[in-house]
This record gives structure tokens, C-alpha cells and sequence, in this order.
């Protein structure tokens, strides 16, 4: 397996942290009868750090099928270089930096970590020109 599918597979095991994370947190805010109710009743929107961890994992959502492509198709193409190891390390390394600094509720600092984690699938798709 090359290093590109390697950090692809660590991404989906962070995908499936945020995933846990976020629910715990929002039944911890909510209660547990609300996490296994039918949840038909709207409900105010998550507060602090539950709050946080859903905005991050909503963002993981948009991003990740797009790290994902762009991992699969240099793999398809047999593209991979330095460039896309160094993209998806910058992705994933970015992502988790990013979790860890929207949860502390850390301003400004997480625009731009996320940034470099977009920067990261660019690299990726660059490598495909």
C-alpha cells in the first residue's frame, strides 16, 4: 500500500473520531434519552464545545471526498511523488489541528490551519498536471 492510501486510511479513522466525538459531546449537552429518541423535535443549536466539535466534523464532511478523489485518482494515474506525500500529510496533519483548534474554541488560528490542510489536496492535484 503507498504512503498517499496509508494517510487516506488515517483520515478516515479521524473521520470516525470527529463522528464519535460529536455525538458524545452533543449527548452530553442533550442527554442521552434525546440521542437514541426519534429527534422530530428541533432543537437549539449545540453550545461551547459540542458546538465547535459539530462545526468540525460538518467541515471534515465537506472536505474530506475531495482529499479522497484527488488521493484515489494519483493513485489511479500512478502520480504519486513527493508532492502528493507531501499533500496529504499536510491534509491530514492540518485536519487534526484543526479539530484540536476549533474544540478549544481557538481564534483565527483555525482559518488558516485550515488552509494548509487545503493546501494539501492542491498539492495533491497538482501533481496530476
Amino acid at each position: 500500500m503507498t504512503f498517499e492510501l496509508k494517510m487516506l486510511v488515517l483520515s478516515i479513522a479521524l473521520g470516525l473520531i470527529q463522528i464519535v466525538l460529536a455525538s458524545h459531546a452533543a449527548s452530553l449537552q442533550r442527554g442521552y434519552i434525546w440521542t437514541a429518541s426519534s429527534r422530530d423535535e428541533a432543537m437549539p443549536p449545540l453550545r461551547g464545545v459540542a458546538g465547535r466539535l459539530a462545526r468540525a466534523l460538518q467541515n471534515f464532511v465537506e472536505t474530506f471526498p475531495l482529499f479522497a478523489a484527488a488521493v484515489l485518482i494519483s493513485h489511479a494515474a500512478s502520480a504519486n511523488s513527493l508532492m502528493t506525500e507531501w499533500g496529504v500529510q499536510l491534509y491530514f496533519w492540518g485536519r487534526v489541528a484543526y479539530l484540536a483548534s476549533y474544540a478549544a474554541g481557538v481564534f483565527l488560528l483555525r482559518s488558516l490551519i485550515w488552509n494548509v490542510a487545503t493546501l494539501g489536496i492542491i498539492l495533491i492535484l497538482l501533481s496530476l498536471v
